[in-house]
């Protein structure tokens, strides 16, 4: 609720970013569909590891889904569609790793890896086995 209330810009990120970032875009309606604007802009597709996204949501929000009696499909469905994150989502190269870092660090906002762009357009959905998963997930639409 904090967070939702009195959400923290990621400015400080967003200038650490500058010639570091090939695209960048805040994230608030949801990873899944913000995800799909950026790739539509950008002319190109994305592998998303789902488990990486949940891993780092539960992290960040020190919520044990099993133990909250959150079921696996209900947290993945909170994580790639729910929103109010307020955070970045950025795309870089690889080889950019070291300075993307160095970026977190500088602007104590702390970045994890989820998932890789691809050349295809589409987005492909991972589990935590590779496998692409068959569900579909929304996120909100101001114009629906």
């Amino acid at each position: 609720m904090r967070r939702l209330e009195a959400p923290s810009p990621r400015i400080a990120l967003g200038l650490a970013l500058r010639g570091l970032a090939s695209a960048a875009m805040d994230l608030s309606d949801g990873l899944v569909g913000d995800l799909q604007h950026l790739l539509k802009a950008s002319q190109v597709g994305a592998t998303l590891h789902t488990a990486a996204a949940l891993s780092l949501l539960a992290t960040r929000t020190h919520v044990d889904w099993p133990r909250a009696g959150i079921s696996d499909d209900a947290a993945l469905s909170c994580v790639l569609s729910g929103g109010d994150d307020y955070e970045l989502l950025f795309t870089a190269p690889p080889s950019s790793a070291a300075a993307l870092q160095a970026a977190a660090l500088q602007s104590a906002t702390p970045i994890h890896c989820i998932g890789r762009i691809n050349a295809a357009p589409g987005l492909q959905l991972l589990d935590d086995h590779g496998r692409a998963l068959a569900m579909h997930f929304t996120s909100f639409d101001h114009f629906s």
